[in-house]
């Protein structure tokens, strides 16, 4: 039934003069440094989120990157999740360093082999469900090599981009090898069948340094090179001293981030990227990087939203070379919508600082929904005689008509959830690690591995995580608009995670907890309220991803009471949605529920064969025959 909708909805749109236009896309693949972030549940930004900003010309950005990714996760998972979507004449940017240092220069394969050949199970084991590290002189190169060669066969263009340096600064407040990712002053290294550690080489010798031997692949293969390593060191050295570079571009959390940016850091970023890649004539008339003030996003499209809850959108306003030199520049937004440049504050006119002619500035938008349908308004920055306006959307449903369920993991005693109403849900899934326990006040407490072996991370491994599955039995389809749990570390205050939820097998993720590190024993709640539409036999997985932040034995993930709620309605009576206009009638307008023929005459009720059928809150709902 579901495909014959779809294709009469099809036939509508041609009917109406719809025409389908090929989309012209940028592909991002990368790690953390690059990665989208929900803005409501962190800090951290990733500067592939802000890419697609300053393209122009129909271009837009796909970011595929992921925290935890080197470049060996990048073909085997990243590639994999982008392939079907790059086409003949789409760019892929390709960015890899961060997690490939993971072992201190050390490959994770051979790394396995070695610990295996001495017998040494726990260290074996704990390397392989890590699954990260490559020689930069060998396997790094040839993990780029095979992202390069797919990107190839499917008619794009690779475009090799160096990793963004760490604010890592030494005494002479110069950006250290080690923050360029080029391990040669120190690393380790499998000699004579022995792990060598603290390795030296001479100046002259770039095996050890990840950005360069990515610049000699680019020369081989004969690929576009991005030195992004070069052009964030000489913008982290502009601002002169470290605490300068730190306060103004990194994550501020509750420990010391030297790799993830803020928003000025990620936007600061994308706009090098966007700069290089134009001075490079590579998508030169499709890139545009503004040098007035401007909004980024020029539009925040806050999606879905029930009715009764805020949504929060977040814009960065950017000025360069503005005068008077030092001033302010004033924010105004229209009616039903608040601004707020702490996320505690709110009002509906703000101000913004700036020095020496540079203006950045994140700006906070929350609109609270009172009822259904579209709000649309501005917000808009003014100094003299410039300004900059930046759209807000952002459109209100009602969860009505279907039937509460719930899914609840208690894991107290067991991982076996409870259920209410027409849902499915499996047991919790631990994945890559070891579970230790169900406690009566920690909930399920799992380790790293069987033999409890946490490896240092600064982020978290993609191949270590505790899952929690809710599916859409047939003939239902779940609207799920609550998502909430408590997790907690146990046995020292290094526990850290990120808690995502997806709906395509994690292709795709969206962040609704980056914990910080965690006071031990301490169960920190996560509440999340998403507008997320479950059709039938699809899934929804909630997972969280722990890691530690040092060497350490005898610490413990802990997580409990996890619940999944919203209404389920049946499948055969939910209509799907979709804005259309028909011989000049605009469905979104109308008040009350109308039936249309193909041609747009409008009816009284539905005739025999195809008609169109219009809700009252204005969305066309389907094409029936009756």
């Amino acid at each position: 039934m579901k495909k014959e909708l779809l294709g009469l909805l099809t036939l509508v749109l041609l009917l109406a003069g719809t025409t389908a236009v090929t989309a012209k896309q940028v592909h991002t693949l990368g790690d953390s440094t690059m990665a989208t972030y929900d803005e409501s549940a962190t800090n951290t930004r990733g500067w592939g989120m802000y890419f697609g900003n300053f393209l122009t010309n129909g271009w837009t950005s796909v970011n595929y990157a992921k925290g935890g990714r080197d470049s060996r996760g990048g073909y085997n998972e990243l590639w994999q999740n982008a392939k079907n979507n790059v086409k003949a004449g789409d760019y892929v940017l390709i960015q890899f360093a961060h997690n490939d240092e993971k072992y201190n220069g050390m490959d994770n394969l051979e790394l396995q082999a070695y610990y295996t050949a001495k017998g040494d199970a726990a260290n074996a084991a704990a390397v392989k469900s890590d699954g990260r590290g490559t020689v930069p002189s060998t396997t790094y190169k040839q993990c780029l090599k095979q992202i390069v060669d797919a990107v190839r066969e499917k008619g794009a263009t690779p475009v090799l981009v160096s990793a963004v340096c760490r604010c890592y600064f030494g005494g002479d407040n110069k950006i250290t090898k080690t923050g360029q990712h080029n391990l040669g002053d120190k690393f380790d290294a499998i000699v004579d069948g022995a792990i060598k550690t603290g390795q030296k080489l001479t100046t002259d010798d770039h095996s050890m340094d990840y950005t360069y031997q990515m610049k000699q692949l680019a020369t081989e293969m004969g690929v576009a090179f991005i030195d992004m390593t070069a052009a964030t060191k000489a913008l982290y050295e502009s601002y002169g001293t470290y605490d300068k570079c730190y306060a103004a571009l990194f994550d501020k959390g509750s420990t010391k981030d030297n790799t993830h940016y803020n928003t000025t850091g990620a936007l600061m970023a994308a706009r090098l990227c966007a700069q290089l890649l134009k001075e490079q004539d590579i998508l030169a008339d499709n890139i545009v990087v503004p040098t007035d003030m401007s909004f980024n996003p020029a539009t925040v499209d806050m999606g879905e939203v029930y009715v009764g809850q805020s949504a929060t959108g977040e814009l960065t306003l950017s000025g360069l070379s503005l005068e008077p030199a030092t001033g302010s520049v004033t924010i105004t937004a229209s009616e039903g919508i608040l601004l707020s440049t702490d996320k505690q504050n709110w009002q509906t006119s703000i101000t913004a600082d700036y020095l020496n002619g540079t203006l950045i500035k994140t700006i906070y938008a929350k609109v609270t929904i009172t009822a259904a349908g579209l709000l649309s308004g501005t917000v808009t920055a003014t100094l003299g005689d410039k300004s900059a306006v930046a759209e807000v959307k952002v459109n209100g449903i009602e969860l009505v008509g279907g039937i509460p369920f719930s899914a609840i993991w208690a894991l107290t005693a067991s991982d076996t959830p409870d259920t209410e109403g027409p849902v499915a849900a499996a047991d919790a899934k631990v994945e890559g690690m070891a579970k230790y326990a169900n406690n009566a006040t920690l909930g399920l407490m799992v380790s790293a591995s069987d033999g409890g072996a946490w490896v240092k991370a600064e982020d978290d491994s993609p191949n270590q995580y505790v899952q929690f599955g809710v599916t859409a039995p047939q003939g239902r389809i779940l609207n799920i608009n609550n998502i909430s749990l408590k997790v907690g570390g146990r046995g020292g205050n290094g526990m850290r995670c990120h808690v995502y939820y997806s709906t395509d097998g994690f292709v795709t993720r969206t962040t609704i907890y980056d914990s910080g590190a965690m006071t031990s024993g301490v169960m920190n709640e996560v509440e999340a309220a998403p507008v997320i539409k479950l059709e039938e036999d699809r899934q929804l997985q909630i997972r969280i991803y722990p890691w530690y932040t040092g060497n350490a034995t005898g610490k413990w993930l802990c997580v409990r009471d996890v619940v999944v709620s919203g209404q389920s309605n049946d499948a055969a009576q939910d209509e799907a949605t979709a804005s259309i206009s028909i011989n000049g009638v605009n469905c979104m307008a109308m008040t009350h529920q109308r039936f249309f023929s193909l041609q747009g005459i409008s009816m009284d009720k539905a005739s025999r064969g195809l008609n169109i059928i219009g809700a009252d809150n204005g969305q066309f709902r389907k094409v029936m025959v009756k």
